[in-house]
């Protein structure tokens, strides 16, 4: 299934529009009494668990067609008794959340490709970028938030934690454009991500669309990506991570309560990092006093 959309290829700058998608964004209130992360979370993982082993989705069409076709789940009953439960199609990695008593707690973030994009090189990492269509629901079916009729750019690092790390495993397809402007897109990711309320919205609610500490599933088909560089500075924001742990949203070298990935000067030495990288032009990091730190992040280089 080709998806036809709107979309002009100049505009590969990034648009984000917060505005209209509360479901993945920052914009939440009606704050209640914050629970233990660790407690939370048995309830969460738990309620996920049954979910999954409980519900199937439409694996059998992509499997058929080879195609993008909508993502359904259904509950495993009746006619569809013989279905595969999710359970045994998820993979699923940990995020760190950091616990009231400044403890970390491993949350479990549960998620399924249905369909690969064609573009595996250039999955989204957790700090960049992807033009994307979205369901958001409960565990009972209500739909919190969606966009499905044209998508949207989302910034990885201004969607709630679960969202970010999940995004990461769906590559983006290709794409023609037509003589009037009329964008083809075909062989994008498509999958589901199911996340526990502390890499959601957590004690933070909606109204009644979106109770507090609700685990969250999304379906999304992702078109295309694109690589931040926040602030310019010559450095990808993935690269913006001189500790190594793949988290660039918890890096400051100076200290200054800027995170590296959107700091002029990293390393506060008044020099700003575009000028420090390859200052003679050979294509190579400068370290100019040769102690293994680049310049960039070096105050006394």
């Amino acid at each position: 299934m080709l998806r036809y959309i709107k979309f002009y290829i100049p505009i590969l700058v990034l648009i984000i529009s917060l505005s209209s998608c509360n479901s993945v964004d920052n914009n939440i209130n009606e704050p209640v009494e914050v629970r233990d992360y660790a407690e939370q979370f048995l309830i969460d993982d738990a309620l996920l668990v049954e979910y999954l082993t409980t519900h199937f989705y439409n694996y059998e069409e992509f499997e058929a067609t080879g195609d993008n076709v909508p993502i359904v789940i259904d509950t495993i009953a009746g006619d569809n008794a013989d279905k595969i439960p999710m359970i045994d199609q998820v993979q699923q990695i940990s995020v760190p959340v950091t616990n009231t008593d400044n403890t970390i707690v491993n949350h479990t973030l549960y998620y399924i490709v249905a369909k690969q994009g064609s573009r595996v090189d250039d999955k989204p990492t957790i700090v960049d970028s992807e033009y994307l269509t979205y369901k958001g629901n409960l565990l009972d079916g209500t739909i919190f938030d969606q966009r499905l009729s044209s998508p949207i750019w989302f910034d990885n690092t201004a969607v709630i934690t679960g969202f970010r790390y999940g995004l990461q495993f769906f590559a983006p397809g290709t794409f023609t454009q037509t003589d009037d402007n009329l964008t083809v897109f075909q062989d994008y990711g498509q999958g589901m991500i199911f996340l526990p309320s502390g890499i959601g919205y957590y004690s933070t609610s909606q109204g009644l669309s979106l109770p507090s500490y609700s685990p969250l599933v999304f379906s999304v088909s992702v078109y295309t990506t694109k690589q931040n560089d926040h602030d310019n500075d010559g450095v990808l924001s993935i690269d913006e991570d001189p500790d190594g742990d793949g988290n660039p949203l918890n890096d400051d070298t100076d200290g200054d309560g800027v995170f590296n990935l959107n700091d002029f000067d990293d390393d506060g030495d008044g020099i700003l990092t575009v000028l420090e990288l390859d200052v003679d032009g050979d294509g190579v990091i400068d370290d100019s006093d040769n102690d293994g730190i680049p310049d960039y992040l070096d105050s006394d280089s």
